[in-house]
């Protein structure tokens, strides 16, 4: 969060046109391991585009928005827009 407690958005580049939720976590550093990814979606941690995900295979696109840990993610497809 930022000092004002707003929610901090930025865009992750997707190099690749799917990614599975709990890979997302994991490389973008809001999970230590692939364990802890998974545990915290399991445990209901985790939103994408609103709403509560706990499959941690769900398959996410350029377009999503994943929040988690004060932190929201905009996927953006190679050409750095959203679809």
């Amino acid at each position: 969060m930022t000092n004002n407690g707003e929610l901090r958005m930025r865009d992750v580049n997707m190099k690749t046109e799917i990614v599975d939720l709990c890979d997302l976590l994991k490389f973008e550093n809001l999970a230590q391991s692939g364990g802890e990814a998974r545990f915290v979606i399991a445990e209901g941690r985790v939103r994408v585009n609103g709403e509560v995900e706990t499959r941690k295979r769900k398959k996410l696109r350029a377009g999503d928005v994943v929040d988690f840990a004060g932190q929201t993610l905009r996927l953006v497809g190679r050409t750095g827009l959203p679809v």
